[in-house]
């Protein structure tokens, strides 16, 4: 099936002209195929085809479950199956994904290719670190199994590697048994970056699930403050019977229109989210699509930037610089009128081991843009200050990064590449992202 779209887009509205080939045998749709895509919600151009190349394999199709072992929660299913699916599934009978991303709209080959992470990566670190094998289609065609062990530098390519090593055709995992199908959370507020700061790590101490919101335009003593999030599985007592419905999302009728969004409609919301939670915690049992997943209850919500999109710069900067570091990129965004719309911190765990995988320990922020006319400008200047702090980026979000800064930022580049060059000498498997920042051929 092919798509009648003149363009391939990613969630940031960055597109390439071109369209999307979809089929249940990805055995036959990846013959030839340049690279795969899943549900297209990484932000940039990851999952765009490269200029010369018109046609993309989506996966979304192959979503079948082909084994599952309920005494271990061993699943394997094909790579078009979405999280939001399989959580439907499995969740009303006790077994969650061990590692989810801000979204359920992801399918499991991109789960793998971006080695997501979510707000329990300080205690079970990557979904890579939960994949036991991967089937995939090497360059030359061949259909190679690989695990850990076997062809293992293969695998650890693959995790985190943007789909670049293979096509991936199928993944197995081991689900994560709950307790209930609900999370006990709780939220305090913090009225400046330092506090905020300090309250995620006490947090992230205690708890397996935590997260920051941060107020990205707030300026002065008020610089980063923002609620704290934490949550944990309910136990049976705590929650109620049965498993939640997944929400009915609103949809975004339309795009806004250009700078809807600027500082000071992003201010004013802002100020009001802060001020509604109030000066006491807050403690609730609540739907773990609620807890996890708020912004897929806005169906469409790229569409509130307008028709040129945005993008997330996220980085993940060393413990050793302390909140000092955060502190000094929201003084530059400050610095530089930037529109934040949104700021996420996490606290992060050990490096998992995929080749390329994002996550380091230290400090994550995700900060969500309108695109502009200043923001490769902006992105720069960003990237610039992550080098100096000994940080780097994550290619899921990025559609700005310049290959100079990436090598910069990069150290195991080298590495993954002598990987993928002898499983693609030709380097057959790019996408426009590869030729943007690893120079390959358009």
């Amino acid at each position: 099936m092919r798509s009648d779209a003149a363009t391939v887009a990613g969630w940031g509205r960055v597109s390439a002209p071109g369209r999307e080939v979809r089929s249940d045998d990805l055995v036959r749709l990846t013959d030839g195929a340049v690279l795969s895509r899943g549900l297209g919600r990484s932000y940039g151009d990851s999952s765009l085809p490269p200029p010369a190349v018109r046609e993309v394999a989506g996966t979304a199709l192959a979503d079948r479950v082909l084994a599952f072992d309920p005494a271990t929660g061993r699943l394997r299913a094909e790579a078009g199956l979405s999280l939001h699916a399989l959580t439907g599934m499995l969740l009303p009978r006790g077994w969650f994904v061990p590692v989810t991303p801000g979204t359920a709209f992801v399918t499991l080959g991109g789960m793998v290719a971006a080695d997501v992470h979510g707000k329990n990566h300080h205690v079970d670190g990557c979904f890579g670190a939960h994949v036991e094998a991967l089937r995939l289609r090497v360059a030359d065609g061949r259909i190679v199994d690989c695990t850990p062990e076997r062809d293992g530098d293969l695998f650890r390519a693959t995790v985190g590697g943007m789909g670049l090593t293979g096509h991936i055709l199928e993944v197995a995992f081991r689900m994560q048994r709950v307790p209930s199908a609900w999370i006990e959370s709780e939220s305090v507020r913090a009225a400046g970056i330092d506090v905020l700061l300090a309250e995620l790590e006490r947090s992230s101490a205690a708890w397996p699930f935590t997260v920051a919101w941060a107020d990205g335009v707030a300026g002065g003593a008020r610089l980063g403050r923002g609620i704290v999030h934490r949550g944990r599985w309910a136990e049976p007592g705590e929650a109620p019977a049965g498993a939640p419905a997944p929400p009915r999302p609103v949809r975004v009728p339309c795009d806004l229109p250009g700078r809807t969004l600027n500082r000071t409609t992003v201010g004013l919301f802002n100020a009001a989210l802060y001020r509604r939670h109030g000066r006491s915690g807050r403690r609730e049992v609540q739907s773990p699509y609620r807890f996890f997943y708020p912004l897929d209850r806005l169906a469409d919500w790229n569409r509130l930037y307008g028709r040129r999109g945005l993008t997330q710069h996220q980085c993940v900067l060393p413990p050793e610089r302390g909140p000092a570091a955060v502190r000094d990129l929201l003084e530059l965004l400050a610095r530089r009128r930037a529109c934040v719309c949104l700021c996420v911190i996490k606290n992060c765990g050990n490096e998992g081991a995929g080749t390329l995988s994002f996550p380091r320990r230290g400090t994550s922020v995700a900060i969500d843009l309108p695109i502009d006319d200043g923001t490769q400008a902006l992105v720069d200047a960003l990237n610039e200050r992550v080098i100096d702090l000994g940080g780097r980026i994550y290619l899921a979000k990025d559609a700005f990064t310049r290959a100079e800064h990436f090598r910069a930022m990069e150290p195991r580049l080298d590495c993954w590449t002598a990987v993928r060059r002898r499983w693609d000498p030709e380097l057959r498997l790019r996408s426009a992202q590869s030729v943007r920042i690893l120079g390959d051929p358009a």
